[in-house]
């Protein structure tokens, strides 16, 4: 699948009659994974059913070549999407059906695990700044045990526009503005924005009421439903009713222009069993998940491609 980059610059500004409320804010939590990586949990179990169907947001930034070099060594995933988003750094991968890409500024990996898949992510620099984003979209049930597939999509062939409130957006997935974004998928339908918003600036975004939304604020200040998001913060909007999306704006006094990532999905309203990187519907799911890696099967998986 190709995907032909879009530049609109000076797109009028959509909309918004009854924008949402911010339902509330959260600050990540400082944790380690993989083979020591340092990174901010921002969504965890506690927030898997209120952001359905979201199950893991983890942010990731540091010029320390301590907090990242040890990378993501081979680990298992079975019944999500993984999307990883690589704003600075150069990061490789490999899975055990045979892919491997390199990801640096600007690209994003798009996987979906499936039926299960062994994977590793590893720095390819020693110095320098890593930072991104990792973010976990479940399955739904009757999905779980598709085949894995995967996509790289280079920085480049991710549409772009900028709109004439002063907001330049990178529609990742879903469709924005009338631009269609790099990924679409069903069901769960993800949208997924990288926005800078200039000082003074506005970004209005339509969006049905029963999607889970939020935006989590990477650089800078802003303004949406009411309250002030900094950055480091994730802001929940509230599916309010009659609501037709949201509003975010930038003071006009602002120290240097914002970055933002916008997140909503059609919730998927299922039981969520998860265990490390399993997640599934069941307990019992996961007990066949546990050993259905044990037994090696995830390496005799073939995975196509989105």
């Amino acid at each position: 699948m190709t995907t032909t980059t879009l530049s609109r610059p000076g797109v009028r500004s959509e909309q918004v009659q009854r924008p949402r409320a911010l339902e509330g804010l959260v600050r990540g939590q400082v944790t380690t994974d993989g083979d020591g990586v340092r990174l901010t949990r921002v969504i965890g179990h506690g927030l898997q059913q209120r952001l359905d169907p979201y199950l893991m947001l983890d942010a990731f930034g540091t010029d320390e070549p301590r907090d990242y070099i040890g990378g993501f060594p081979d680990h298992p995933h079975r019944g999500f999407e993984a999307i990883t988003y690589m704003i600075a750094g150069r990061m490789r991968h490999r899975d055990s059906a045979g892919h491997e890409g390199l990801l640096q500024n600007g690209d994003v990996q798009w996987m979906v695990a499936g039926s299960g898949l062994v994977h590793s992510e590893m720095p390819e620099q020693e110095d320098g700044r890593m930072e991104g984003f990792q973010l976990w979209l479940n399955l739904p049930a009757a999905d779980k045990m598709t085949a894995p597939a995967w996509r790289d999509i280079p920085a480049a062939a991710i549409p772009r526009f900028v709109t004439d409130a002063g907001a330049e957006v990178s529609v990742i997935a879903g469709s924005s503005h009338g631009v269609q974004g790099a990924m679409q998928r069903p069901v769960t339908e993800p949208l997924y924005l990288d926005m800078t918003i200039e000082p003074g600036g506005r970004f209005a975004q339509p969006l049905p009421a029963e999607r889970n939304v939020f935006i989590y604020v990477y650089r800078g200040e802003l303004h949406a439903g009411g309250r002030t998001v900094s950055a480091g913060y994730l802001g929940l909007f509230a599916n309010s009713a009659g609501s037709d999306g949201l509003e975010l704006s930038v003071a006009a006094d602002a120290e240097g222009s914002v970055r933002a990532i916008l997140v909503a999905g059609q919730p998927l309203r299922e039981p969520i069993a998860q265990h490390g990187p399993f997640v599934m519907n069941t307990r019992e799911q996961l007990y066949q998940a546990a050993a259905d890696y044990q037994s090696g099967a995830f390496h005799a998986v073939r995975a196509g491609t989105l």
